[in-house]
């Protein structure tokens, strides 16, 4: 009975001088209060979009061939009427100058008969020769002068199809994709170049009809993640009239504001809208918002760490709404006064 009570005594000496995160005393976490903006104005909803280039072309060829050059990479800025790609068009060119040289020949029949149909009125006005010596003079002239029209519009097709075999930029843009490379074969329809010209950028969101009315145009609002620009407003908005048989949706389209820097297509865009009046359970109420830098993200959990009046720390999962400069709403989850840590990380670490 001694040996175990001088053992239990050994144990709770040794014990003591271990550290502990339960037993040391720790410092108060930095926290800050749930703050709240009063009371809200229209209530908002979102949708997912994508930026789209208003102008956006995919440049393919009208003749098969091997591609001779490639003088674009995707990125480059390219100007109108530049060369992007060039297409082997040596058989081509042979074609031309074929009918080149029949035209000419053609013309040397024509005059030839031209002169002879001359000399053959003379004649027939001096009555040397009969009506129909005179006839056959003409009619050879006339086939002479259909037969040059022929040629002549052979060689103008032929130098319209030559053109075919370069492949010029239609706008001033931006080389967004090139599917080829040097040395493979063009053919007829298919994709060589993608193009598109970022002076004209737009926001293309399906919405469900009837979600946007007219009002003033500060109802609507965009977001693009990864831009400096966090909320900005369109230009011009046009909802298509068309609603898709599948998704029950129509296409709002919103046109972004001229020069706006890091905006290319297929980004992700956020369209702000406000609600049209169905569904409405937060107009009345407070908006609440927490600093950006609270927010802790773990996998698909979105949560804050709530500090009781003991001052410990609890995750809590909310749901946020929209971002404004260094703070985010919080739509559910928390209530007005609550103290959230300001640092997550060090939340973390009390036990």
């Amino acid at each position: 009975m001694l040996k175990t009570s001088l053992l239990t005594a050994l144990l709770l000496t040794g014990l003591s001088g271990i550290p502990s995160v339960w037993a040391a005393d720790v410092a108060p976490l930095a926290t800050v209060a749930v703050q709240s903006s009063g009371a809200a104005g229209v209530e908002r909803m979102s949708f997912d979009g994508v930026v789209e280039a208003v102008r956006q072309s995919t440049l393919s060829a009208q003749v098969a061939g091997a591609i001779v050059a490639l003088n674009v990479k995707a990125g480059d800025r390219v100007r109108a009427g530049q060369e992007l790609l060039r297409i082997d068009a040596r058989a081509a060119s042979q074609n031309t100058a074929a009918t080149v040289a029949q035209v000419e020949a053609a013309r040397a029949t024509l005059n030839v008969s031209s002169k002879e149909y001359e000399r053959q009125k003379q004649l027939f006005q001096k009555q040397y020769i009969s009506q129909s010596a005179l006839d056959r003079a003409q009619a050879q002239f006339q086939a002479s002068q259909a037969q040059m029209q022929a040629l002549q519009a052979q060689s103008d097709a032929a130098h319209t199809q030559s053109r075919f075999f370069v492949i010029n930029a239609p706008y001033a843009g931006i080389v967004s994709d090139v599917p080829v490379a040097l040395g493979d074969m063009a053919m007829p329809g298919a994709p060589l170049l993608t193009l598109y010209d970022p002076a004209a950028l737009r926001v293309s969101a399906p919405v469900p009809p009837g979600t946007v009315t007219s009002g003033p145009a500060e109802a609507i609002q965009l977001e693009i993640p990864g831009l400096a620009q966090s909320l900005m407003a369109p230009k011009s908005a046009a909802l298509l009239p068309q609603v898709d048989a599948a998704t029950h949706t129509a296409q709002l389209r919103l046109a972004l504001p001229d020069n706006l820097k890091g905006a290319t297509p297929g980004m992700f865009a956020r369209v702000w809208l406000a609600a049209s009046g169905v569904g409405k359970t937060t107009t009345d109420s407070e908006r609440l918002y927490v600093p950006t830098s609270a927010v802790v993200r773990r996998a698909e959990m979105t949560g804050l760490y709530i500090v009781n009046d003991k001052g410990r720390p609890m995750l809590r999962q909310v749901r946020l709404g929209r971002a404004a400069g260094e703070r985010v709403e919080v739509l559910s989850g928390v209530e007005k006064g609550e103290k959230v840590a300001a640092d997550p990380q060090a939340a973390a670490k009390v036990r």
